[in-house]
């Protein structure tokens, strides 16, 4: 998958989906865009396709519901490292089992709990 991972997540997680070869991950210490206001990271991740990875789940849902079209989000709780970078890895299983994950992500939200459970819905409706 192509991913945002949101500065409110540790760049560890964009360097550790980097390294698996699975995955293209860029987080904003790596690109110089720490600080960013959150419609110039939407804006961004349209351009490039990147699907959003965050905790900012209030402000991220608001502005992607204004978009005709968008790469998607993926809304993780509040959790240390490690448990963000094992319920990213439970998503993407969850998408996969969709078939083309970044296919099943466009106009989409997938939330997952500090359990594991997972909503996915499309949004805007």
């Amino acid at each position: 998958m192509r991913l945002f991972i949101d500065e409110c997540l540790s760049p560890h997680i964009a360097r550790a989906l980097n390294a698996s070869g699975e995955h293209l991950a860029e987080h904003p210490l790596d690109f110089g865009g720490r600080g960013d206001p959150d419609h110039r990271v939407l804006q961004r991740c349209i351009a490039r396709e990147l699907v959003i990875v965050t905790q900012n789940a209030r402000d991220f849902r608001a502005l992607v519901r204004t978009a005709d079209i968008h790469p998607g989000l993926i809304i993780l709780p509040c959790v240390g490292r490690e448990q963000s970078f094992a319920l990213l890895r439970a998503a993407f299983a969850y998408l996969e089992a969709r078939g083309n994950a970044m296919d099943a992500m466009l106009n989409h939200v997938l939330e997952i709990d500090a359990d594991g459970a997972i909503r996915f819905y499309p949004l805007p409706a």
